[in-house]
């Protein structure tokens, strides 16, 4: 559970994100926080994550540092786990400005989280507000889309057909026999992406035809 509690701001932007990957309450207190925890979501790398995670003690601080996110991810295809980071989120401009500031405290961070086998991090608008995080805002909105099975078939019949096993969104779409069945495939090939059945060039932006394929058969 958070050691810390993200009370109500008039000023800051603060909220609560819904996630099955976080323990406990994932509050924010920035907009900053609140995209990073959308990346950790749609990251298959991550198993869970905890927000305002500890509180480390840093000397001549009092009530001592608490880090924004611990983030724990699943072993990869050899069975190996990365170790969990200790995260940091701030903008770039936040870094430099406090930098004398932060010092002491990110110090107190790294010795943390190195004794418990982890690494600190720090995270900057530059690191979240990327392409990725652009492409998962648009395919949110299909997250919870119910597709038709049969539309689901009918696009993973027509990816299994074309030579490479890969294709685009306009392709499959194309593949339909009338403008209403484009129409109907588009937001099911965005749910099954958005839900990890396809596949795509993620920090790529998403134009007017986006590259697709199974997970498995990436390229």
């Amino acid at each position: 559970m958070p050691v810390r509690r993200i009370p109500k701001n008039h000023i800051h932007v603060t909220g609560r994100h819904a996630s099955a990957k976080a323990q406990g309450h994932a509050d924010f207190e920035s907009p900053l926080e609140w995209e990073y925890l959308i990346l950790l979501d749609f990251d298959p790398r991550v198993e869970r994550y905890e927000v305002q995670p500890v509180r480390v003690p840093v000397p001549g601080v009092p009530r001592g540092y608490v880090p924004d996110v611990l983030v724990h991810f699943c072993p990869d295809a050899s069975g190996r786990v990365a170790p969990s980071e200790l995260t940091e989120v701030k903008t770039a401009e936040d870094y430099r400005a406090n930098e004398a500031l932060y010092a002491p405290k990110f110090a107190a961070a790294e010795q943390f989280a190195r004794e418990r086998g982890w690494r600190f991090v720090r995270k900057s608008d530059k690191d979240i507000r990327t392409a990725r995080l652009q492409n998962i805002k648009f395919l949110r909105g299909f997250l919870h889309h119910a597709p038709l099975p049969q539309l689901v078939e009918k696009v993973f019949l027509a990816l299994s057909a074309t030579k490479e096993r890969r294709s685009s969104s306009q392709t499959l779409a194309a593949a339909c026999a009338t403008d209403q069945e484009r129409a109907e495939l588009l937001p099911v090939i965005w749910h099954l992406l958005a839900t990890g059945q396809l596949d795509t060039h993620w920090d790529s932006p998403f134009g007017a035809d986006v590259a697709l394929w199974r997970p498995a058969e990436a390229p």
